[in-house]
Order: C-alpha cells, then sequence, then structure tokens
C-alpha cells in the first residue's frame, strides 16, 4: 500500500422510555418482563431486516469496492478532504482527493479520474490524471502527456478500496432505503472494524469516529454508499512525511449498476 500511495503521489508530482408500575401490582407478578427499548427497535428491525446471506454479521467489506468486478458495469465517486493543522504547530493545512472510477466487465475496460490539492498530497497547486485500462493496455494522461509503462498501470487500478479502505465487520442496522436508485439497508460498525490505508497514526496519535454510515445492496452485494467522519490527532495521511490534526472526512457512492460504460484510448494516447 506505501508504494502504491507513493507511487500515486510521485503521479501527481510530475503531474427510551420511562414506565410506572400500576399500583398492586410488582415486577415479580410479571411473567416475563420486556425491555421498553429493545421493544421500540423490534419492529423496524424486522421490518426492515435485510434478506440472507447479509441478515447477520457481514465480513466481505474489508474494502469498499469488493464485489463489483462481478457486476458488469458501474460508477463510483471517491472524495477525501482534510481540514487542520500540521501537528503541534498552528500552521494550517487543507487537501483533498476526488476519484471517478467507471468499469466496463465485457470490455474489461476501466477509467480513473482522479484531482488532487493541498501540500499533504505532495504539490503546491491542483494536478489531474486520466488513467485506462483496456485489456491488457493501461494509458495515462498527466500534464498533457501519455505514457504508457508501469505507472499507467498503477495509475488504472487506483481503487476506492486503496484510498478509503473498509470495514471488517457490520451488522443490520435496521433501515432500508433507496440510494443512488438502488434498494439498500444500513448496516452499523464500530471504530475498532476499521480498515483506514491512507491514515498511519504517528507517535502519542489517535483518532475518534465521530460519524459513520455503511448502506449495502444485497441484490448487488455491493456497498453502495460508505461515508465516515474522523477527529485525528499526529496522523499521517498518503503517506507523507508531515503529522497533522483536525478532520477527515471520507465519502464513497456507487452509481450506475449495471451501464456499460464506453472507455476509450484517452484523448492525446
Amino acid at each position: 500500500m506505501k508504494r502504491l500511495i507513493s507511487l500515486i503521489l510521485a503521479i501527481t508530482a510530475l503531474t427510551v422510555a420511562a414506565c410506572t408500575t400500576p399500583r398492586g401490582l410488582q415486577p415479580d407478578d410479571i411473567p416475563t418482563r420486556a425491555s421498553l427499548d429493545s421493544l421500540a427497535t423490534a419492529i423496524p428491525l424486522t421490518e426492515n431486516a435485510p434478506p440472507a446471506p447479509f441478515a447477520g454479521t457481514v465480513t466481505s467489506f474489508n474494502s469498499v469496492d469488493n464485489g463489483l468486478t462481478a457486476l458488469s458495469g458501474w460508477r463510483y465517486t471517491v472524495q477525501l478532504d482534510f481540514d487542520g493543522v500540521f501537528a503541534d504547530t498552528p500552521r494550517e493545512a487543507k487537501a483533498s482527493a476526488h476519484a471517478e472510477v467507471s468499469f466496463n466487465q465485457l470490455g474489461s475496460a476501466r477509467r480513473v479520474l482522479v484531482n488532487t490539492s493541498g501540500e499533504l498530497l505532495g504539490q503546491s497547486e491542483d494536478t489531474a490524471f486520466e488513467a485506462v485500462r483496456l485489456g491488457p493496455d493501461n494509458f495515462l494522461i498527466q500534464n498533457g502527456a501519455c505514457s504508457t509503462g508501469s505507472a499507467a498501470e498503477t495509475a488504472a487500478e487506483l481503487s476506492a478500496g486503496q484510498l478509503m479502505g473498509g470495514v471488517t465487520r457490520a451488522t443490520p442496522g435496521g433501515r432500508r432505503a433507496t440510494i443512488n436508485g438502488e434498494d439498500v439497508y444500513l448496516f452499523t460498525f464500530a471504530q475498532s472494524d476499521l480498515l483506514l490505508p491512507s491514515i498511519r497514526i504517528g507517535d502519542n496519535g489517535s483518532f475518534t469516529m465521530t460519524s459513520g454510515e455503511l448502506w449495502i445492496s444485497p441484490t448487488r452485494e455491493a456497498v453502495v454508499r460508505f461515508y465516515l467522519n474522523l477527529d485525528v490527532t499526529n496522523v499521517v495521511i498518503f503517506d507523507r512525511q508531515l503529522p497533522v490534526s483536525g478532520q477527515v472526512r471520507m465519502r464513497y457512492d456507487l452509481y450506475d449498476v449495471g451501464s456499460e460504460f464506453n472507455i476509450t484510448v484517452p484523448f492525446g494516447c
């Protein structure tokens, strides 16, 4: 992972309720005492339980984009933002990275569009690149120049899992919704379930998950949305040398499942 992130950076550089017992009725007189909190959640959990095999604990999304290659086509976006300071200094630090990946299974084709900005990502100016894989061939457009070597191959394989990570364990959260045109179910997870390859904790460093949501489509067997907000202290982001403290926001959304995108050699190659 360190080698991958370093290479990509090199590319860019080049580029509830209470009750009162009725009078005369004691708790021991009640054959079975039910928890009001449990009763409050029993109906929505039953009505919104996802179908098998997602009705229980899910452990298959340690990379948020796991399973997508089994689908005929799709597009997803990843957005990572940092706002804070360099650790133990008043110096402000801001950075962002946006990636859009589209896929066509029939053509064995993949397109990656990346835009990055901010000092954390290794450059003083905004940069962008486009990478395309067509079967065994790979192309990279950066600063108006086309290349087809190992850097192009690495860039064309850049994935949401490598940038954002995923969760090792999640359980149904009792909610159902339609997101990005897909029938999805909410899954909950703990901070200890997170895998975050783009964040490395430094000496005396830490991170706290302030909020997070994971929505899975059982029909697609894929994550449709994964949002995460973190407070971080003395961490290294994207393998940069200087640690930072502040807030990290991560967003992943899957769109257009089943669409067969027309992916061709990028203009300029």
